[in-house]
């Protein structure tokens, strides 16, 4: 008879089954799908957080915005206060410096008169200078020769004092001004009247917004977007060369007036 191993005093193991929990025995399929269904709340919970969303609800808020958009204009017309008168000297001699030299003199005399008039200098700004050569193309089909030099002077004037734009203008041409290219009219501060527009723009703007919601059944709740355009037309009165005889008879200056517009374009939000 073989003696019993020290185990064999032991009480047999009884074969109690699986263990279970409640919900049936564990098995590895069991433990992977629990395990998964756990990673699977786990990121639902920490997703939203780690991305910058503290909701778990769907987020609805991107949803795109019912507006309308209008244009509106505004218009306000008013007397100017300014005048811009640009002056010009050219001249044409044989040598660069001859043309250079009595450019200069002209010029000089042009600007002398107007600071006569109570231009103030630093209301007159050099615009252009040009030197070019001049050419004679009538040569019977030979080539053109070169028969002398061009220099043009231009200055802008800025005339404050509207009742003195006409002695501008013929004094400058009686000193030596060959043209004069421009001469237009503005408001030296328009901020003012620019708001001015910009109320009846806005206004113009919502009564259409108004009329359209109207039709549709809906109403204006707020306003999404607007853009603005600002422009004060200038008015050109003169362009053109003059004969320094002109002088003999004052210019008639009319200085009409300047409008000043403001366009908007507004995107409302309708509901």
């Amino acid at each position: 008879m073989t003696d019993p191993t020290p185990n064999d005093n032991l009480e047999p193991r009884r074969d109690r089954g699986p263990i279970t929990i409640g919900l049936g025995p564990i098995t590895i399929g069991r433990v992977i799908a629990v395990t998964a269904a756990a990673s699977l709340l786990v990121g639902i919970i920490v997703g939203p957080i780690v991305s910058g969303h503290p909701t778990l609800a769907t987020d609805t808020s991107g949803a795109p915005e019912r507006v309308v958009t209008v244009s509106g204009a505004g218009e306000v017309s008013v007397a100017p206060d300014v005048a811009d008168v640009v002056l010009g000297v050219s001249v044409q001699k044989p040598t660069v410096a001859e043309a250079q030299s009595a450019a200069a003199t002209s010029m000089n005399a042009v600007i002398a008169a107007t600071k006569a008039d109570g231009v103030d200098p630093k209301d007159i700004v050099t615009v252009n200078l040009n030197l070019s050569p001049v050419y004679d193309y009538n040569s019977n089909g030979s080539a053109p020769k070169l028969v002398g030099q061009q220099f043009t002077n231009t200055v802008k004037v800025t005339v404050r004092n509207l009742a003195s734009v006409a002695s501008v203008v013929d004094d400058s041409i009686t000193a030596g001004a060959t043209t004069v290219s421009d001469i237009s009219f503005r408001l030296n501060d328009p901020t003012t009247v620019q708001a001015q527009a910009r109320k009846l723009a806005m206004a113009d703007a919502r009564t259409k917004a108004d009329a359209l919601t109207s039709a549709a059944g809906v109403s204006v709740k707020g306003v999404a977007e607007i853009t603005e355009t600002t422009s004060q037309p200038t008015p050109v009165y003169y362009s053109g060369a003059l004969d320094a005889k002109a002088a003999a008879v004052s210019t008639p200056i009319q200085t009409g007036t300047t409008d000043v517009v403001v366009q908007v374009t507004v995107s409302y939000l309708i509901g």
